[in-house]
């Protein structure tokens, strides 16, 4: 979509807390922030998988704390939403197999010496669409998916149970966000609101569901031809791990920027600051946002590239779509100049040795409040070498 001039439309999604994928991420998170918080150099790469009934937590820890899985997969389960069996899975009741093991030392010594924890590609991304500096149609499609819990979990829509999707297609002209095209709703819900033949919701639900959830995220980008699809089969009874199964890292692209720019392929959740997967893209993001911040760029996409156990970038690629002030191959010397790329450096930089994970696993990795990440505070500073 960058660059691309005339009219088109590009659509992205995502997911809520209770979509099993999410559950998984955030159980991964919570073992990951749970080590963190009582050994900051703890080495996770934790994942889950749930299904009916099940939750299977594995990978490779080393740490000097001990973590009560079991414990903290409940907790998890409870504070999503999962408290009675008639979402089709129960917190209280549902079984857990931990089979979490040591990270192995082949790794070790190459990490402890200050190199990157794996090989890979990370992308960071930020443009100048919304406030947040982020693709419009990722950020709608997660406020409603927050808006849904929110909705839910206030009592204004009783009937909402904890799993739920978005999808909001924003339609261009000249690569500028005109209006809303469509949405897309899917959230589950108790027989509560099905209609005489038990197979679909009423047209009030239908109406209420547009009203306090849709209505109060979308504001002005709506008009008259805006299409609405809420719960399009008709009914949304049987959801979250009972319906489908979840893994941890299966939402990549809803963590990060709705599929905008390219992804390197690695997930997130789970996997301590060590592995580049992660905060990698963290600082990829980082630099983008103050570049677009600091009045350099509308739109700018990084790639970075790192081996394991080598400490400095193997590449290091700037493109701003030619909205650009200045050269690429001069951002790629600011970038150098003012960002320590090593993943010691990404780590002192944007502190990622706290338990501040959980809170990143649900609604978006990018584009939110209260993350190290997402400061503009290089910004000044560009500008002023520019």
């Amino acid at each position: 979509m960058n660059g691309v001039k005339g009219r088109y439309l590009f659509t992205s999604e995502s997911v809520g807390n209770g979509h099993p994928d999410k559950v998984c991420d955030q159980i991964s998170d919570s073992v990951l922030d749970a080590v963190l918080k009582e050994d900051p150099r703890g080495r996770v790469a934790c994942e889950t998988f749930c299904s009916m009934g099940l939750v299977i937590v594995g990978g490779e820890i080393t740490t000097t704390t001990y973590v009560d899985v079991h414990k903290l997969v409940r907790h998890v389960l409870l504070e999503i939403g999962y408290n009675h069996p008639k979402y089709g899975f129960d917190a209280n009741t549902c079984s857990i197999l931990n089979a979490i093991n040591k990270q192995s030392p082949d790794i070790a010594q190459g990490v402890d010496s200050g190199g990157a924890g794996d090989q890979g590609i990370m992308f960071g991304y930020a443009c100048n669409e919304t406030p947040e500096l982020m693709p419009m149609a990722i950020m709608l499609a997660h406020r409603l998916v927050e808006r849904v819990e929110e909705v839910r979990k206030k009592g204004i829509l009783e009937y909402l149970g904890p799993d739920c999707k978005s999808q909001v297609t924003i339609e261009y002209e000249d690569d500028k966000p005109q209006r809303i095209d469509a949405i897309v709703l899917a959230c589950q819900h108790t027989e509560d609101i099905l209609d005489k033949t038990g197979k679909r919701i009423t047209d009030k639900a239908r109406r209420d569901i547009i009203q306090k959830v849709a209505d109060p995220i979308v504001g002005a980008m709506v008009d008259k031809k805006t299409k609405f699809f809420v719960n399009e089969t008709g009914k949304f009874v049987v959801g979250g791990p009972q319906s489908d199964t979840g893994v941890t890292g299966r939402k990549i692209i809803v963590d990060t920027y709705g599929g905008v720019v390219p992804h390197g392929g690695g997930a997130f959740s789970g996997k301590d600051p060590t592995k580049v997967d992660r905060s990698a893209a963290y600082m990829s993001r980082y630099i983008t946002k103050n570049i677009v911040a600091a009045g350099l760029a509308q739109k700018c996409l990084i790639q970075l590239s790192y081996a394991i156990g080598h400490s400095q970038p193997v590449s290091l690629m700037v493109d701003t779509y030619g909205t650009g002030k200045v050269s690429e191959q001069r951002l790629v010397e600011l970038v150098r100049k003012h960002f320590d790329l090593s993943p010691k450096g990404i780590i002192d930089t944007l502190d990622l040795r706290k338990p501040v994970y959980l809170e990143t696993a649900a609604y978006g990795h990018f584009g939110r409040r209260g993350f190290a990440w997402e400061k503009t505070d290089r910004a000044a500073a560009l500008k002023r070498d520019v």
